[in-house]
């Protein structure tokens, strides 16, 4: 068996691309930011940066990476959401109401479910709730920050450094608004059970409510998430995630001098996201995309068609780089079935696959039963490669 891959210019798409070209927006889009991100949540591509890898205080946009550790504790079935933490003094005192910071209210030497604290975290950026959590899974914050770091590192963050859970100012607690916009689409990706705390508009715990933080959610169409953060330090951040239609985009802001002006330039580079890289149909569901050669049959080829359909976001400047891409593993050998997983079709900018969907044979291909008609094939592969 060999592997074919099949390569298609990319001209057909010209016509779309077109109609694209005619609405994006200006490419030498600036954001207002001190450092900001974009990127698009189903294949991590980056759309637009701006000092994306300085580390920065992130204030409390770093909560992602507590949850995350939170979230893969509860995956690996160590935790459930009816394990209840102690509130330990350090908790109550350097992250309780009388801290100043953001706080659940959570009473000295109580008991609180993981479920509760979750919301506590996510919705009000509690940071008592966060202390809670680090000391009932890893027995004290410092240890829980050791696992930040470790499983930071392994995420492949180049520039964070962990020091608390909170996002408290620290000198050397930092990272860059990729490292926080790489935590973002892991948590969307790999939690999507979890993820909908992050558009939750409110918690209440000890009979005070709280309303989440994030502006987006308020009356930006399609935001579900994620996190603020602020500190005179890190001034007013944002990591941000909007879904429209199947498509999401995340993006990251920091060192914004006010909230309104955070809450402009998070808007100001969604708009540009969205009216810049608009989705584009490349095949509908069942939609043959090629033929795949088959060995042995009473006929040679057979058609392949996705499985579903392919959407792919491009902006004008990119069409010149797109391809498609057909793989599959052949000859198929007869007899063959419609319906067969055959390979995949892929949509490749400058290398990187921004979309890939399976495709399937489209027909039944019966074997032929002559054995010169099966020796006429295996001379034809043998040649020719098929």
């Amino acid at each position: 068996m060999t592997s074919h891959t099949l390569r298609f210019a990319a001209i057909f798409l010209a016509c779309l691309w077109q109609a694209l070209a005619a609405s994006a927006q200006d490419a030498d889009f600036s954001s207002k930011a001190a450092y900001a991100i974009l990127i698009d949540a189903r294949s991590g591509r980056v759309l637009y940066e701006k000092d994306a890898d300085t580390a920065v205080p992130p204030a409390s946009m770093s909560k992602l990476m507590t949850m995350i550790e939170v979230f893969e504790t509860l995956k690996a079935g160590k935790v459930r959401m009816e394990t209840e933490f102690p509130v330990s003094e350090n908790a109550w005192r350097k992250g309780g109401a009388s801290s100043g910071g953001s706080t659940m209210y959570a009473d000295l030497n109580s008991r609180i479910k993981l479920s509760d604290l979750i919301q506590g975290i996510i919705v009000q950026s509690a940071n008592d709730a966060c202390i809670i959590v680090a000391e009932g899974l890893a027995g004290s914050e410092d240890a829980f920050v050791e696992r930040l770091n470790q499983r930071g590192k392994a995420m492949g963050l180049k520039n964070a450094t962990f020091k608390n859970t909170t996002g408290l100012p620290d000198p050397e607690h930092r990272m860059s608004v990729r490292d926080l916009a790489v935590m973002a689409r892991y948590i969307v990706t790999s939690f999507p059970e979890h993820y909908k705390y992050y558009s939750q508009p409110n918690f209440t715990w000890n009979k005070i409510t709280q309303q989440n933080r994030n502006p987006l959610l308020r009356d930006y169409t399609g935001a579900d998430g994620m996190k603020t953060g602020f500190t005179k330090e890190a001034g007013y951040g944002l990591v941000g995630s909007v879904k429209r239609g199947d498509r999401r985009l995340i993006m990251v802001v920091a060192g914004s001098k006010t909230a309104n002006e955070r809450k402009q330039e998070a808007q100001r580079l969604l708009d540009w996201g969205f009216s810049r890289f608009r989705p584009i149909d490349i095949y509908a569901a069942g939609e043959s995309v090629g033929d795949a050669r088959v060995w042995g049959g009473t006929a040679r080829w057979v058609p392949l068609v996705t499985k579903s359909g392919i959407k792919v976001s491009l902006s004008a400047d990119e069409q010149e780089l797109a391809e498609v891409k057909l793989s599959y593993t052949g000859p198929l050998r007869a007899p063959v079935q419609a319906g067969t997983p055959a390979g995949a079709v892929r949509i490749v900018v400058g290398g990187e696959t921004v979309v890939e969907s399976p495709v399937e044979t489209a027909a039944d291909v019966a074997e032929d039963q002559s054995m010169w008609a099966r020796a006429f094939d295996s001379l034809l592969i043998m040649a020719f490669g098929g």
